[in-house]
């Protein structure tokens, strides 16, 4: 099982601005991003958002770099992780996520910051509006809750018979529950029985997740989030069990175990903020940078999962896929 005590690590990722831009090449230390997430690492947005200062014509090692603050699941250790970044005096902070995005917020009011797989940023209070962001804050959105109903129903085409479905999310965290009355609807018009368990501590999603029999459910879904690590908890619980998983994002995931996912490409999702950052470091604002949205969405499918399950998974289901693990 992964640990999930509060741990700091440090990756150098780096590259040099375009000969346009003097801002990095006046500077006599590197330029100080610091990344935030409730996961257990560097994350695709983060792997992104590197990929795309590289691309934009950064020199690695030279004019930036990149500390990754991670708390592996515990949102609550999310709040001293930022001020431990603004007291390290970075220049930026990388949110991902919007509970990281959240936690920068409250810690700084001076600190660029830009965030990435957050949904609903004007509902959430992250920012105004889309066109003006107003404050230091701007990012990159998604439309997860849109995205739902159908992740459902690609499950449904993945595992032929699927009857019986376990939804395990954080019953504090507001988003889950948008989510999980997201996922009755849907269940309800696909003729899926949602089998909801709301945990409130990581002890109860632990005790949740490893009472799961096969026979009971046809299957499991992973919420958005980090939350107790159920993620994690649900890749043990479909490996030890040989239950069908789907889960949200497709690389590590689906490497670790997982037969299917279906969402955002958050590698994507970084990409497009490296732009965002790129802006903020030739002088714009957060407040007049635009939030854009990533309209990019990646099915991916593990088909030595399927095989040890036992599935057969459609050709034209097959078709559909971005990206096929065999």
């Amino acid at each position: 099982m992964l640990r999930r005590t509060f741990l700091i690590a440090l990756v150098l990722v780096s590259g040099g601005l375009l000969t346009r831009s003097a801002v990095a090449e006046e500077r006599p230390q590197p330029i100080k991003i610091g990344a935030l997430t409730p996961t257990w690492g560097p994350t695709p947005d983060i792997v992104g958002l590197r990929d795309g200062l590289v691309e934009l014509g950064y020199r690695e090692n030279e004019q930036f770099v990149i500390g990754v603050r991670f708390t592996q699941g515990d949102l609550t250790a999310l709040p001293a992780a930022a001020r431990e970044l603004v007291q390290y005096g970075v220049d930026i902070i990388f949110a991902d996520y919007a509970d990281a995005a959240k936690a920068a917020q409250m810690a700084t009011a001076r600190i660029p910051i830009v965030f990435a797989a957050v949904d609903n940023p004007v509902e959430r209070g992250f920012v105004q509006s889309f066109a003006r962001p107003g404050g230091n804050i701007t990012g990159v959105t998604y439309l997860e809750i849109e995205l739902l109903p159908k992740r459902l129903e690609v499950f449904q085409q993945i595992v032929p018979g699927l009857k019986r479905v376990l939804f395990p999310y954080d019953a504090n965290h507001a988003y889950s529950l948008l989510a999980a009355n997201a996922y009755r609807e849907a269940a309800r018009r696909l003729g899926i029985e949602l089998v909801e368990r709301a945990v409130r501590t990581e002890e109860e999603a632990q005790v949740t997740l490893a009472q799961v029999r096969k026979g009971e459910v046809d299957g499991i879904l992973q919420p958005s989030g980090a939350s107790f690590d159920i993620p994690g908890l649900i890749l043990e619980a479909a490996s030890q069990q040989g239950i069908p998983a789907m889960f949200v994002t497709g690389v590590f995931w689906m490497e670790s175990g997982g037969l299917a996912s279906y969402g955002p490409d958050f590698h994507e999702t970084g990409r497009q903020a490296a732009r965002l950052v790129d802006k903020i470091l030739k002088g714009t604002k957060p407040a007049e940078i635009p939030v854009e949205v990533n309209p990019k969405v990646e099915l991916a499918i593990n088909l030595k999962v399927a095989k040890a399950l036992g599935l057969t998974i459609a050709p034209e289901v097959l078709y559909r896929a971005d990206r096929i693990i065999r």
